[in-house]
């Protein structure tokens, strides 16, 4: 049960969104400028990063709505999803994007972890600057929007069906127009 009245049968951050509209706002538009706006890196790639996030900080309900949105989107590579959770190293995904998950583990460690090494091994691996920004400001966000949905103790539910579905959504319509 939620810490705080929110409205019947709306999960995770969905009930937040809705009862705090005006809060919600400006946390949807953020969403969809970081997954969806203008970005070298992939709608799915943005949305593996902040699957592989929510992941690290055990939120349950972002953490699956991510990744079904991430799967959605990867297709036939969906399958890294998964993986990435198991280790960064060892999935199926290109070195640049090892860099950028291994980046943007630091940021959900907290305080000031990701090193000049860091940074430089994703240059060689092909990543820009801007690549380098998108994936910590994605990771910084995805820790506020953790904190948030498992702070307020929100209601997660547990069957995969649901969340295939909200990531089917996520992936075709984005965050603006989302419920």
């Amino acid at each position: 049960m939620a810490h705080i009245k929110l409205p019947e049968g709306l999960p995770g951050i969905v009930g937040l969104l809705e009862e705090y509209p005006a809060t919600g706002k400006h946390l949807r538009g953020l969403a969809q400028e970081l997954l969806r706006g203008p970005s070298p890196l992939t709608p799915g790639e943005r949305e593996l990063i902040a699957a592989f996030v929510s992941s690290e900080n055990n939120c349950y309900f972002c953490a699956n709505s991510h990744s079904a949105a991430a799967r959605h989107l990867l297709g036939e590579d969906a399958s890294v999803v998964e993986q990435v959770k198991l280790g960064i190293e060892q999935a199926e995904i290109s070195g640049k994007m090892k860099a950028l998950l291994s980046i943007a583990k630091k940021v959900q460690l907290g305080e000031r972890r990701v090193a000049d090494e860091d940074v430089e091994r994703a240059r060689d691996e092909g990543a820009t600057d801007k690549e380098i920004h998108d994936t910590v400001l994605i990771a910084a966000a995805f820790c506020m929007y953790n904190r948030y949905v498992d702070g307020l103790a929100t209601w997660a539910p547990k069957n995969p069906e649901l969340y295939d579905r909200h990531g089917a959504e996520l992936a075709s319509a984005g965050y603006v127009t989302s419920n």
